[in-house]
């Protein structure tokens, strides 16, 4: 399934705050793959989010632990890992700082994932574990999307026997899938894989609770200078 930009706000703006993320993210796993082993792990773990001990969240409110619920998000964990995210801060990213301008899509992504993070290194039943990825901060920007543009088509190519065909659907029915699979995936257990799937449901729900708030205001001012 690949995603394709749906339209945004009809003021042009220059888009440099998504492929800025996209950069860092890249350039972060380049640095991870060129390390030797011993390295790479010692990387992760200073830079990584840690889960808190049962009951003992304030912990990850220090100043040190705080910090890694920022850094974490430029880490992945493998190729895959950070092709998928990339993929999904493209489509959505893209059509998101239309709307919101560069800067606030950076404090959507920053802060939508550090607080992602914090959520996931709660709900973690160990102390023990590494946080990392920019999941939840991507899917702060899918919330964000949906609650700036409701009505918006996505083109979806569907492999439909031998052959791919090309569709629009609502944008609001394949992200609602989305978030329906996290749900289903967040209660399924660990043989979906180590992913904190909390992360994804808590940046989208922060992502579209404080997109709503800003709408209108957003749309105000795009009529003002239309």
């Amino acid at each position: 399934m690949v995603f394709v930009d749906a339209p945004g706000r009809r003021h042009p703006v220059l888009r440099w705050a998504t492929p800025l993320l996209l950069v860092l993210c890249i350039g972060a796993f380049a640095v991870l793959a060129l390390s030797d082993p011993l390295a790479r792990d010692g990387l992760l773990l200073r830079w990584g989010a840690l889960s808190a001990q049962p009951g003992d969240w304030p912990a990850l409110l220090q100043a040190d632990r705080a910090a890694t619920l920022v850094t974490a998000l430029w880490l992945h964990a493998d190729g895959l890992h950070l092709l998928g995210n990339m993929l999904f801060l493209l489509v959505f990213g893209l059509p998101a700082e239309r709307a919101l301008g560069p800067w606030r899509l950076l404090l959507f992504f920053v802060a939508g994932g550090a607080l992602s993070n914090l959520v996931a290194a709660v709900s973690l039943d160990r102390p023990d574990h590494v946080i990392i990825g920019a999941s939840g901060a991507v899917s702060a920007l899918i919330g964000a999307y949906l609650a700036l543009f409701p009505t918006a088509r996505l083109g979806v190519v569907l492999p439909l026997g031998l052959w791919l065909h090309f569709v629009r659907m609502p944008a609001v029915v394949l992200i609602t899938l989305w978030v329906v699979l996290q749900v289903l995936f967040t209660f399924a257990g660990p043989s979906f894989g180590a992913v904190a799937w909390w992360a994804h449901l808590s940046g989208f729900a922060l992502g579209f609770g404080a997109a709503l708030l800003i709408r209108r205001g957003l749309e105000r001012r795009s009529r003002l200078r239309g």
